[in-house]
């Protein structure tokens, strides 16, 4: 056996070994990030705790901000500050708090001003920001894109998005390793959007669940940087922590002439790809979990359903119920027929479509662009659509594509020519369905109600998108295109610039970084937040609460609509909206609607992955909100699993099928059912042991003692003072040193500033050994 310094190790293994702080007996890991993107849905509560705790932003220089989910992508033109632009209140005061916080915190900022805004995950590739090797988090479940790079990179939850600032680490353990391997080669018109929906019909949305994917094999190889980008994207939707594919000469050659990466050529380059080389996966090295998938075997691809795991061939039919065993598959093909308004056996190609939108993080792209204006050149959107959408994934991409006449091509044929942003993805800003109309999307998520109320979503590539707009209803690409060369197989260079000046005077600054006009300090006033830690949590008794589903999604929990907050607090009211009310009426067959369930403090799913989708925390706020402090069910979506414990929640796991029934016979005969987590059983009213469940230590210690995460971590000040400062010798490129000269305000990349001692009281009387 070899020894653990010589045990064959996986990409992932090495890239998070690389990047350990700290771990403990348990598992527990004290996780270094290198790399934070920050927007204005997941961050205002987590800025709002620093605050309140007279906490810095520990790596400003690591922290990259833009603004993407709730801005109108309608024309820019007349721009001239984010306070004037955007018309709906609650989106405006989350852009404009966003600002505040720049601002307060001297952050770099791409402003809806700025050409280099855009979505998230599209400018830190963009920019350079992303670079192989590196931990990349972000408050949003599709930082797994950055995974292309042989990046570790996922989503997290407000209150981390607070650790990471603080801190600039994480509290974490390690995943399991998923190997998916695709070999041979993608018929011509199959892209990697079909590749990866392909997957996750084929392992589910929870096939990934407590693991880390690795793609890899001759089809992934032979992808662009862009096609990878959509293949790690979509890995949060099969249940995984993240995905990673090993970075090649692909790779290298992409980040060549990025802003924020290595200069190209340099001393710096070459010791930084000289690294990067090695970051692959050894020959030898053991994965949990195996998939292999053969290339042919893949074509077009596209959604039927609520899920992302509901996917099926387009030459195929809608399929019902009885084509599944599984009793759960069953009862949500039933559900999700009645809400997509289809019926079973009804040909994929003759379901007519209303709305074409073509972006998002997963494909909104050059490379995207120009696979859909293949398909639209010369051509026009069939009558029956009624809006078709191009929204580039950033202004440097709409700039490339404007400059390649691919805005005209989209335009001459009928299709909207979009500002940059998240836009119909997700529905949080004007760009939304209406009830009951049906959309094909290059988006990631088919969840009910995610691109607007009653809204029905079918997932599929950029080109099959826009043949939906020319033929007026889901179809094939190959029947109407000339074959050719897999689609996603160029590699595409968007221009950007090596150096940009810094803005000549201040009022261009503030114009740039979309600031407030006056100079004072901006201060949310509210008290509140995970700074000041959490109730002791020991043992809960109560009515608990029936919920005979499964997948529940975090849309679900609570929809995008009542995500404009700029507060933890005020979404209980919202909490299951779309289950528990009908056309503003309360619906009687909602458990919650019912006598004794309305005050539930527990909540038993029989159903698996509850709070799969998001990383947003709204959604553990809202049960809290409402009154909901643990949730039993047979198994959770990583994310939100995590979240629920920065809460000061109790997700409890319990897969033992007959304990899971016993525990749901007590709830719905309206007996007390009492969870102790001391000695972690559950037990019926009477004090009856119904079944044990596990939960790791350093979990239970915090949760018990009501500690918090951000003041235990500074207990270990030293310790990441000592990693930093090795850090910046072995890899000097990530320490933020391409970052733009802000004029007399200063370097926008500044040291680290030093983080408060702790106040040993903020760890009770019981702090933890690290």
């Amino acid at each position: 056996m070899p020894s653990a310094e010589t045990k064959p190790k996986t990409l992932y293994d090495k890239v998070f070994d690389a990047h350990v702080v700290n771990e403990q007996e348990d598992g527990t890991v004290l996780l270094y990030i290198d790399r934070h993107l920050v927007h204005e849905v997941t961050s205002p509560q987590a800025f709002e705790g620093l605050k309140n705790a007279s906490r810095k932003v520990r790596r400003p220089d690591c922290t990259l901000v833009t603004v993407d989910h709730n801005i109108p992508t309608s024309s820019r033109k007349n721009f001239k500050n984010a306070e004037e632009f955007i018309k709906e209140n609650d989106s405006r005061l989350q852009c404009t708090t966003l600002e505040e916080n720049v601002k307060d915190f001297g952050l770099t900022y791409f402003g809806m001003g700025d050409k280099r805004q855009g979505i998230v995950h599209i400018i830190g590739p963009e920019q350079g920001f992303t670079l192989p090797g590196t931990t990349v988090v972000c408050g949003d479940s599709h930082t797994s894109t950055h995974g292309a790079f042989g990046s570790l990179a996922f989503g997290i939850g407000t209150s981390e998005v607070e650790h990471v600032l603080a801190t600039q680490t994480l509290i974490t353990r390690r995943s399991k390793n998923m190997r998916i391997q695709v070999d041979g080669e993608l018929p011509a018109g199959v892209t990697s959007k079909d590749v990866v929906l392909h997957i996750i019909g084929v392992i589910g949305t929870a096939g990934g669940t407590g693991a880390v994917i690795e793609f890899c094999g001759s089809v992934i190889r032979g992808l662009s940087m862009e096609a990878r980008m959509s293949m790690c994207n979509m890995s949060i939707e099969a249940g995984a922590r993240a995905g990673m594919i090993a970075p090649d000469e692909t790779t290298f050659e992409y980040l060549k002439g990025r802003p924020l990466a290595p200069k190209y050529g340099s001393a710096e380059w070459k010791k930084a790809t000289n690294y990067w080389s090695g970051l692959k996966s050894d020959a030898d090295a053991a994965y949990d979990i195996n998939v292999f998938l053969d290339g042919k075997d893949i074509t077009p691809t596209i959604s039927w359903g609520t899920s992302p795991q509901d996917v099926i061939p387009i030459s195929g039919v809608v399929p019902g119920p009885d084509d599944f065993e599984d009793e759960n598959r069953k009862t949500s093909c039933k559900r999700a027929l009645e809400y997509m308004g289809l019926t079973a056996g009804t040909p994929m190609k003759e379901i007519p479509v209303d709305k074409v939108f073509i972006g998002s993080c997963t494909n909104a792209r050059i490379e995207d662009l120009r696979a859909a204006a293949k398909v639209v050149n010369g051509r026009k959107i069939a009558d029956n659509i009624k809006r078709a959408m191009i929204v580039p994934g950033s202004g440097l991409v709409k700039q490339q594509a404007e400059s390649e006449g691919l805005d005209k091509i989209f335009t001459d044929a009928g299709f909207e020519w979009r500002e940059a942003g998240c836009s119909m993805c997700l529905g949080m800003n004007p760009d939304i369905l209406s009830p009951k109309e049906r959309c094909a999307s290059t988006s990631n998520r088919n969840f009910e109600g995610r691109q607007g109320a009653q809204g029905r979503t079918h997932l599929m590539s950029p080109a099959m998108a826009a043949t939906a707009a020319i033929v007026g209803k889901l179809a094939d690409v190959r029947e109407h295109v000339v074959p050719s060369p897999v689609l996603a197989k160029a590699q595409p260079k968007v221009d950007v610039e090596p150096e940009v000046e810094s803005p000549a005077t201040e009022d261009e600054l503030d114009r740039v970084l979309d600031l407030p006009a006056d100079d004072e300090p901006h201060t949310n006033s509210s008290a509140g937040g995970s700074s000041e830690g959490l109730p002791k949590f020991t043992t809960l008794k109560g009515i608990a609460a029936p919920l005979d589903r499964a997948n529940v999604d975090t849309d679900a929990i609570i929809p995008k609509q009542f995500l404009k907050t700029i507060k933890r607090t005020g979404l209980g009211s919202a909490c299951f909206f779309e289950l528990r009310y009908t056309d503003g009426q309360e619906n009687p067959d909602f458990v919650l609607n019912q006598g004794i369930y309305r005050d539930s403090k527990i909540l038993v799913v029989t159903g698996p992955n509850f709070g799969c989708g998001s990383s947003r925390e709204h959604a553990p706020w809202a049960l809290l909100d409402f009154g909901i402090k643990c949730i039993i069910a047979p198994s959770f979506a990583d994310i939100f699993f995590n979240n629920t414990f920065k809460n000061g929640m109790l997700p409890v796991v319990v897969s033992d099928e007959a304990a899971l029934q016993k525990i749901a016979t007590e709830a719905r005969a309206g007996r007390e059912v009492e969870v102790d987590l001391v000695s972690q059983e559950v037990k019926d009213a009477e004090g009856n042991k119904i079944v044990g469940f596990d939960v790791d230590g350093f979990r239970k210690h915090c949760l018990v003692n009501g500690l918090d995460d951000i003041g235990l971590t500074l207990q270990m000040e030293s310790k990441i003072r000592t990693f930093e400062a090795k850090r910046s010798l072995e890899t000097p490129w990530l320490d933020g040193s391409g970052y733009l000269s802000r004029g007399q305000r200063g370097a926008t990349r500044v040291d680290a500033a030093p983080v408060p001692k702790t106040n040993r009281g903020d760890v009770k009387n019981e702090p933890l050994e690290w």
